[in-house]
C-alpha cells in the first residue's frame, strides 16, 4: 500500500519548536488550501512581509527561514495568535467536510474509490511551485481548486518539472533572455509518495530503448491530491533524469518522451495507488498517450484485442482541447514515434505500425504525422472546447476526421473556461462582497440573481474607494518592480530614478499581460506611436498601461516586438506612462487583474479559444476592452465593457487595420471620456456603473465551480 511521507529539510525541521498558538502554520503550510483561503496568503504574509517576498511566497520557506525573534515576537500578539487559530478552524472544517455540494450533480459512478482522473502537462495552482507557463496550467490549477470546494472526487496527475518553466530578464537592449532555477521538492509542501518498505514508489516505462523510472510526489490542494512525477532519480541515465528537466523545453523527442511519461507513466501510477478512476479528463493532448496504456492493461488482464479493448477505454475517457489552430497541435514523426515506442505497438497492443501510427493520423495517410489530437479524437469517448466559439472553430478543423459529415454534425462541444473566484478576488473586493452578497458568497458564484441584488446594493462610493486603494497599491508596486529592475540591468541613473514617479494613481490605468505571440497582437497598440504618446500625455485625461508577458525562447520575431516596447518605454515623452513588468507569473498577474481599470485584448480572431485573464478583471471590478472572440464574446453586452472591433469576416490585413483604428476610436471616444466624467461628488458615477455591470453579468457565468459543475454534470456522466 503506498504511503505519504513529509519530506522535511533540517532547516525546516526546529519550527517543530514553534509555540503553541503558532504550531497550526506548519500544517497549514503543507497544503495549498492557504493561497485561496481567507486571510491565508495574509497570515503567512504578515509573519515576516520582507521574507514572504523573498521565499516567492512558499510558506514552507518562510518558516524555515524566519528567525526566532520574529516568531517569538509574532507569537506574543494575540492578535496574530487569533487570526492563526482561526484560520485553523476553518481549515479543519473545510477538510473534515466530505458531502458533495448541493450543486454539484455527479455520476453515482464518480466516488472516492472511483474518482475523475485529471491529466495536464501543467498545473499553476500556486506561484510558489512554478509548473506552468500560461493559460492551460493557470486553467488546470483553478479547476482542482473547485473540485476541492465542490467535493467532487477528483485525482489529478502531472509531471515535476526539476527546472520549471524560464524565468524572464530583459537585458540593457530590451532582448528578453531566459533563465532556469532548480525547484528543490524538499524545500515545497510535496510529500514522497513511498511504497510499503518506505522507499519512493517508482513507476517504469519503457523509451528510447530503455526503461525510465519516475517516482512521485504528492501535493494537497484542499481536498484534490495532485500527484507529479519525477525522472530526477538515482536508477535512471542521465539523459532520462532530465525527461521531467523543463516545461516545454528541449527538442521534440525531448517532448515526445514527456508526453509518455505523462500518459502511461500517470496511469501506471493511479494503477500503483489502488486507484480505480470511473472517468479520465485529458486536459490538452499531452496526456494522450494514456488511452492506449489503458488498452494494454485490458488486453493483458481480460484477453480482449484492440478494438474490444479500445472501445471499452472509449468509454471512460473525455478529452478537452484548448488550441484553435492545426499547427498548435503537437505531432510527431514516424521515425520518432518509433525511436520512443520500438515494437511495443506489437508486443503490447498486437497491432502493426502502420495501424498504430494511423491513430495518430487524420485519414491513415503515410505521409502524416503523428497527432495526439486525432489519437485524443479517437479514444476518447467525447470531446469538447473552452468556449462556444473554439467549439465551433473546432468542428470546422477536425472535421476532416468525420469526412462524411457537416462541421455542425462533428461531435465537439464546448465548455467555456472559468477563473476561482477564491483564488484571484483581492481582499478588499472580498470584504465588500461578504457584506452585500453574503459570507457564503462564493458558495453562491453561480446564483446570478443574488449577484444582482447584493452588488446593486454596494454604494458607488464604496465600490470606488476599493478601486482606488488596490490602483495605488499597483502604483507601489509597479515603481518598485521598475526601480529594481532598471538597477539589476544597469540603465541610465536618471531611467532608474524615474521610476520612484511613474505612474499617477489617478489616471485611467489600462492592463495588458500575456504571452507575446504573434496571434496576441502585441504591436496593434504600437501600430501609431504619435496617436498613442497623444494619449499617454493628455494633460486633462492621461491614460498609462502597464504590460506584461513571456516570449517563446524560441520566437525570435516575439522577442523583436518586446523589444520595440521596452525600447519606446525609455523615451522621456513616454516613460511615466508605460511599464512592463518582467518575468510574469501568477503574483503579477494577482496584482494586475485586481487592480487595472482596464483590461486589454487584442487577439486575431477566432485564435482566442477562450483567455481567463479578464473574467479575473471582472470579479475584482475591472472592466474588459477586448476583441470579440473566446469568452468575451459570450460575456459582452454593450453595458459591461468595451469591444474592439466587430464581427465582420475580414483578411488578416484588413482586420489588423480595422481593429487598430478601433482599438484607439473606442479609447477616445468611450472609454476616456466616460472615465473622467464626474459627478458633483467627484465620483465617476457612469463608470461604476459599469463596473456594477460588469460584476454582476460575468462573475456567476464565468467561475471555475459553474466550469467544473458543467463538466461534471454534462461531461463526466459518459452519457452520449
Amino acid at each position: 500500500m503506498a504511503t505519504e511521507t513529509q519530506n522535511e529539510p533540517e532547516t525546516a525541521m526546529r519550527n517543530r519548536d514553534l509555540t503553541v498558538t503558532l504550531q497550526p502554520l506548519e500544517r497549514l503550510a503543507w497544503n495549498f488550501w492557504w493561497s485561496w483561503a481567507p486571510d491565508g496568503t495574509e497570515v503567512f504574509r504578515d509573519l515576516d512581509p520582507g521574507l514572504w517576498q523573498q521565499c516567492e511566497q512558499n510558506p514552507r520557506a518562510l518558516l524555515a527561514q524566519v528567525s526566532d525573534l520574529r516568531l517569538a515576537q509574532m507569537a506574543a500578539d494575540p492578535t496574530f495568535s487569533g487570526r492563526v487559530r482561526r484560520l485553523t478552524e476553518r481549515f479543519d472544517t473545510y477538510m473534515s467536510d466530505t458531502r458533495p455540494s448541493p450543486k454539484l450533480n455527479v455520476s453515482a459512478r464518480i466516488t472516492r474509490e472511483n474518482p475523475v482522473a485529471y491529466f495536464c502537462a501543467e498545473f499553476g495552482v500556486h506561484n510558489s511551485l512554478p509548473l506552468y507557463s500560461g493559460g492551460l496550467g493557470i486553467l488546470a490549477g483553478d479547476h482542482l481548486k473547485s473540485a476541492s470546494d465542490l467535493n467532487l472526487p477528483l485525482v489529478a496527475v502531472g509531471l515535476f518539472y526539476r527546472f520549471g518553466y524560464f524565468r524572464q530578464r530583459l537585458n540593457r537592449e530590451g532582448w528578453q533572455e531566459e533563465t532556469y532555477r532548480a525547484a528543490l521538492a524538499d524545500e515545497l509542501p510535496l510529500q514522497s509518495v513511498d511504497d510499503e518498505t518506505g522507499r519512493p514508489m517508482l513507476v517504469e516505462v519503457s523509451m528510447r530503448g530503455r526503461l525510465v523510472r519516475a517516482r512521485a510526489w504528492l501535493a494537497d490542494v484542499g481536498r484534490i491530491r495532485l500527484y507529479l512525477l519525477d525522472t530526477d532519480v538515482a536508477e535512471n541515465e542521465e539523459v532520462d533524469r532530465l525527461v521531467t528537466g523543463h516545461l516545454y523545453g528541449g527538442d521534440r523527442e525531448t517532448r515526445l518522451v514527456q508526453e509518455k511519461m505523462l500518459g502511461i507513466g500517470g496511469a501506471r501510477l493511479l494503477r500503483k495507488l489502488g486507484l480505480q478512476p470511473s472517468v479520465f479528463h485529458l486536459n490538452e493532448g499531452h496526456s494522450a498517450f494514456l488511452t492506449l496504456e489503458l488498452t494494454r492493461e485490458l488486453i493483458e488482464s481480460e484477453g480482449l484485442d484492440f478494438a474490444a479493448a479500445s472501445e471499452r477505454v472509449r468509454e471512460r475517457c473525455v478529452f478537452t482541447t484548448h488550441t484553435p489552430v492545426a499547427a498548435g497541435h503537437d505531432e510527431f514523426s514516424a521515425d520518432l514515434i518509433g525511436k520512443a515506442f520500438g515494437n511495443w505497438y506489437e508486443t503490447a497492443l498486437g497491432l502493426s505500425r502502420e495501424e498504430f501510427l494511423a491513430l495518430g493520423r487524420v485519414n491513415g495517410s503515410s505521409e502524416e504525422a503523428f497527432g495526439l489530437t486525432p489519437l485524443a479524437l479517437r479514444m476518447c469517448h467525447s470531446t469538447n472546447g473552452v468556449s462556444r466559439k473554439h467549439g465551433e472553430v473546432s468542428r470546422e478543423l477536425w472535421q476532416k476526421m468525420w469526412p462524411n459529415r457537416s462541421p455542425n454534425e462533428v461531435p465537439i462541444t464546448s465548455i467555456t473556461n472559468g477563473v476561482h473566484p477564491g483564488t484571484w478576488v483581492a481582499p478588499v473586493m472580498r470584504r465588500l462582497y461578504e457584506q452585500h452578497v453574503g459570507d457564503d458568497w462564493i458558495e453562491r458564484a453561480r446564483d446570478a440573481s443574488v449577484w444582482a441584488y447584493g452588488v446593486e446594493r454596494i454604494s458607488g462610493e464604496e465600490l470606488w474607494q476599493a478601486h482606488s486603494l488596490l490602483k495605488q497599491r499597483l502604483v507601489a508596486f509597479i515603481r518598485d518592480h521598475s526601480f529594481d529592475a532598471r538597477l539589476a540591468r544597469g540603465e541610465s541613473e536618471d531611467f532608474i530614478e524615474a521610476a520612484r514617479t511613474m505612474f499617477d494613481p489617478a489616471a485611467l490605468t489600462i492592463g495588458f499581460a500575456r504571452r507575446v505571440a504573434g496571434y496576441k497582437r502585441w504591436d496593434l497598440l504600437l501600430s501609431d506611436p504619435e496617436r498613442l504618446t497623444t494619449l499617454i500625455n493628455d494633460p486633462e485625461r492621461p491614460i498609462q498601461f502597464v504590460f506584461a508577458g513571456k516570449a517563446h525562447p524560441q520566437d525570435q520575431n516575439a522577442k523583436a516586438v518586446l523589444q520595440r516596447l521596452i525600447t519606446w518605454q525609455r523615451d522621456s515623452s513616454v516613460r511615466h506612462g508605460i511599464a512592463f513588468i518582467e518575468d510574469y507569473d501568477q503574483e503579477v498577474a494577482r496584482q494586475l487583474v485586481q487592480s487595472v481599470d482596464v483590461w486589454m485584448n487584442m487577439p486575431r480572431r477566432p485564435l482566442e479559444a477562450s483567455g481567463t485573464s479578464g473574467q479575473k478583471v471582472a470579479i475584482n471590478g475591472g472592466l474588459n476592452f477586448s476583441v470579440l472572440d473566446g469568452w468575451w464574446l459570450e460575456g459582452y453586452d454593450g453595458d459591461n465593457g468595451f469591444a474592439i472591433g466587430d464581427l465582420s469576416d475580414l483578411t488578416d490585413d484588413e482586420a489588423d487595420r480595422g481593429e487598430a483604428d478601433s482599438l484607439y476610436s473606442v479609447l477616445t471616444e468611450e472609454i476616456v471620456p466616460r472615465y473622467y466624467t464626474r459627478d458633483t461628488a467627484e465620483l465617476p458615477s457612469q463608470w461604476v456603473a459599469m463596473m456594477k455591470r460588469s460584476i454582476q453579468t460575468l462573475v456567476p457565468i464565468f467561475s471555475s465551480d459553474r466550469m467544473v459543475a458543467e463538466y461534471a454534470e454534462r461531461i463526466y456522466t459518459l452519457t452520449t
